[in-house]
């Protein structure tokens, strides 16, 4: 059965490479896409504006010089790379919703009102529905109430854009460590262990651990047993002995890991061999404050870098931060509290803790920057800090991370469970596209820290409310 797709603007918005996503199909864009998309490509929201731009300029070569009939039966779908039809690529039709008329027995929705747009669009895959009944017309949006909308007017499949799901399930997600349960060595038939100055390193086959493990990954066991993976080859996986007291007994600023994960996450930070962290987990687990930590031991007593920058998306997502006076600073403080706190943390206690704060963010050089400002630009010499990156688009995560210079270092923080933009997922956030995407690159490395750590209160609420 022929099947065909009529996407909404929401969908080239998210994915302006979408139009490739669907096989040998047909693609549908109804005449008020391009409209919203016209519209939209001039917004002062970067970001949004980009993706329409970057949209309409792929529809427009796949278009080409085709005639005003050919468009509206559909012209062949190109690759990205070349000019070659793909035999697994379809058509692409721009279906003129502003001409549609009464079909007999299809209740087409009212475009006379607030919602008119989303209406005609629905209208479209409606007409398509009742003019192809050999064929299957499916509408795909990320807009949960439209897909509830054309369902009750009638239309027989309506999908959400599932392309960008990097897992099927957010359990899946990797931790950055292996749990065994019981003795690991119980499961172990052969093991060669040699010694390497103070490094203990056992040499184990493939087929005795778990199939996911990558380099900076942990295997820990329920009887004190916590292994660092250092060297995988084709036949084997190299673990050095990490004693679980030297991790519990690890120190940066002042602060010690208060739980297992905490530990192995300060192990990861220390680690030389890293050019990016990704710290996973709940609302006050530590991800923030072991950060910062360790940013401000490496910066201020080792001297590794030059400067710390903190930054975050700002509601709405990554918009400009306004032209009211002040510096960028200034205009983040609202969105970077949670720095502020965590440093009350480290200095509270001092006898001047305002004067000690401020001494700190001056010395370390502590900048806080607009994930909106940081494109474009080189950090060198510099620990970049993102907080809350759950919230951003796989493509906002790669122009963060490509920005990351020579002898920088990046940590990537976020929480799952907190997303407030309304066409992420946890399983098409940005976050999750990270962690599943830079799990073998073996500069990267990975912890779920999972301990509730901010109070009884708050780890009830996180698990109850």
């Amino acid at each position: 059965m022929e099947k065909i797709y009529v996407l909404d603007t929401n969908v080239l918005l998210h994915d302006p490479m979408a139009i490739y996503a669907f096989a040998e199909h047909k693609v549908v864009i109804p005449m008020t896409v391009l409209e919203e998309l016209d519209e939209i490509k001039d917004r002062r929201d970067k970001d949004v504006s980009r993706e329409a731009r970057l949209a309409i300029n792929i529809i427009d070569k796949i278009v080409g010089d085709a005639s005003p009939k050919e468009l509206q039966n559909g012209v062949p779908i190109h690759t990205a790379e070349t000019e070659q039809v793909a035999k697994t690529f379809g058509t692409l039709a721009i279906f003129p919703d502003q001409q549609i008329t009464n079909i007999d027995n299809v209740p087409f929705l009212n475009g006379n009102h607030h919602h008119a747009n989303d209406n005609r669009i629905i209208n479209v895959a409606l007409s398509l529905q009742a003019t192809n009944p050999r064929a299957s017309a499916c509408l795909v949006t990320k807009d949960i109430n439209m897909r509830i909308k054309a369902k009750g007017s009638g239309l027989e499949r309506v999908e959400d854009y599932r392309k960008d799901k990097v897992l099927d399930d957010v359990d899946l997600l990797n931790k950055g460590y292996v749990h065994i349960e019981g003795r690991l060595w119980d499961g172990i038939s052969n093991v060669e262990t040699e010694s390497h100055g103070s490094h203990t390193v056992h040499k184990i086959k493939k087929t005795e651990l778990p199939d996911e493990l990558y380099l900076n990954m942990f295997v820990i066991d329920d009887e004190e047993f916590s292994g660092f993976v250092v060297n995988i080859d084709e036949e084997f996986i190299y673990l050095v002995d990490v004693n679980r007291q030297s991790l519990m007994h690890q120190s940066f600023w002042g602060i010690e890991p208060r739980n297992l994960e905490q530990a192995m996450a300060f192990y990861l930070l220390r680690h030389e061999n890293s050019d990016m962290m990704i710290m996973t987990g709940p609302a006050g687990s530590g991800k923030t404050l072991l950060a910062l930590a360790y940013g401000l031991h490496v910066t201020m007593e080792e001297k590794r870098f030059n400067k710390i920058i903190v930054a975050r998306s700002t509601p709405p997502l990554a918009e400009d931060i306004g032209f009211l006076p002040g510096t960028e600073e200034e205009k983040m403080a609202p969105w970077l509290a949670a720095f502020d706190d965590n440093l009350e943390i480290l200095h509270g206690s001092d006898e001047h803790s305002v004067s000690s704060i401020e001494y700190v963010k001056q010395k370390a050089n502590i900048q806080f920057k607009s994930l909106n400002f940081m494109r474009g630009r080189s950090f060198n010499n510099a620990l970049i800090i993102v907080d809350e990156a759950q919230g951003l688009t796989q493509f906002q995560l790669k122009s963060i991370v490509t920005r990351v210079g020579v002898n920088s270092k990046i940590i990537v923080l976020g929480n799952l469970a907190q997303i407030d933009n309304k066409y992420i997922t946890p399983l098409t956030s940005g976050l999750t596209y990270l962690v599943e995407r830079c799990k073998p690159f073996k500069y990267t490395s990975i912890m779920h820290v999972n301990g509730i750590e901010r109070s009884r209160l708050a780890e009830f609420a996180e698990e109850n409310l």
